[in-house]
């Protein structure tokens, strides 16, 4: 099985035991309606950038909503998705504080442009909770997030190790996130600290603008075109962009494909690594980071001052470490972690390679 480095076993073990220490402490926290106060019956919105990446609709969106109903039942939540285009996430913005939402928490679509909505918020006395992405132009009230620039040497390293232990040679592409989003330039920074003093060269770089896997696709494309039986394996920052990459290898009728990383744990990223063709993803403890930005919106509907771990950008924040996964520990992390089924992934014709990994 291919490992990160002791120091990110160390690191990941010794922020688990902090989250469990966050839980039981969110636990204590975590009051119900009954005893909030004014903060009863309040409303909130929930503001995601895109549609590119399921996990925002089928994950992120019902966890905060739950964990909120729990913590305050009679509060009301507004989502909203900007299906990523910048100007629509303003207006989702001015709708929510026109319809009297006291907290916004947002992932940004656009983190510089974002800020605008940070300023006119918190000028309405309006607490705002970055989610996800940062807002580096303006502080936010609080930040709620993964670590984003370790996610970036957990998928980049994981990579070098697989081609290290394969006796590969050649380079890597390097495929990042969205230009417009300060967490994608937090991931490829982790990812370039690990690659380039490595001896994998990058042999082209790409920003994928909004994160768009057609946009990878298409560039991934005309790099297989270029540089051929060169290229050794693909950074890609989400799972998204590296579906586009693997599609670029599968129509150049490049088989088998070289290793290709992602990070989200969508349900079609396990079931291309149950079935070989992505090497690795990140899977992310979203149920707990949703619900940490709920107890966040809570603490804050109170009045009171949310738990901080870090501060980042000038804001206080709190921030997840999460786990790389490859066919290695799919079962272990994905389905005995009970992310997802067999149910759910193992259809079809990824049925086979389910069951060669004892996933029933």
């Amino acid at each position: 099985m291919t490992k990160a480095p002791r120091r990110w076993a160390i690191a990941a073990a010794t922020v688990s035991a902090l989250l469990v220490l966050a839980g039981c402490a969110g636990g204590n926290s975590g009051t119900t309606s009954g005893s909030g106060g004014g903060a009863a019956g309040s409303t909130v919105a929930f503001l995601m950038p895109d549609l590119a990446s399921t996990r925002y609709e089928q994950q992120d969106s019902p966890l905060f909503k739950a964990r909120m109903k729990q913590l305050c039942s009679d509060c009301k939540v507004i989502y909203q998705n900007a299906a990523g285009d910048p100007a629509k996430q303003q207006q989702q913005a001015d709708s929510v504080i026109t319809q009297g939402a006291k907290v916004i928490v947002i992932s940004a679509v656009d983190t510089t442009a974002a800020a605008a909505i940070v300023r006119k918020a918190q000028s309405q006395k309006i607490k705002v909770v970055t989610y996800d992405r940062p807002i580096v132009k303006t502080a936010a009230d609080f930040y709620v997030s993964f670590d984003n620039e370790g996610i970036g040497k957990l998928i980049a390293q994981s990579l070098v190790d697989k081609l290290q232990a394969d006796g590969a040679s050649g380079g890597v592409l390097q495929i990042n996130g969205s230009p417009t989003d300060d967490a994608a330039q937090l991931i490829k920074k982790g990812v370039s600290s690990v690659v380039d003093p490595s001896e994998f060269k990058v042999l082209a770089e790409y920003d994928t603008p909004a994160w768009d896997p057609q946009k990878a696709q298409d560039w991934a494309s005309g790099q297989v075109t270029q540089f051929g039986p060169q290229i050794a394996g693909v950074v890609a920052a989400n799972d998204g962009t590296a579906s586009g990459a693997i599609a670029a290898f599968k129509a150049g009728n490049v088989d088998p494909v070289p290793p290709v990383t992602g990070n989200d744990a969508e349900v079609a990223a396990i079931q291309r690594i149950v079935s070989g063709s992505q090497y690795n993803t990140i899977s992310k403890p979203i149920k707990i980071v949703a619900g940490a930005a709920a107890e966040v919106t809570w603490a804050l509907l109170q009045g009171k001052k949310p738990k901080q771990t870090d501060t980042l950008f000038n804001t206080p924040s709190q921030l997840f470490t999460p786990k790389v996964v490859t066919k290695d520990n799919v079962k272990e992390i994905i389905f005995d972690g009970g992310i997802y089924t067999a149910a759910k992934v193992c259809t079809g014709e990824y049925a086979a390679g389910c069951a060669a990994l004892g996933v029933q």
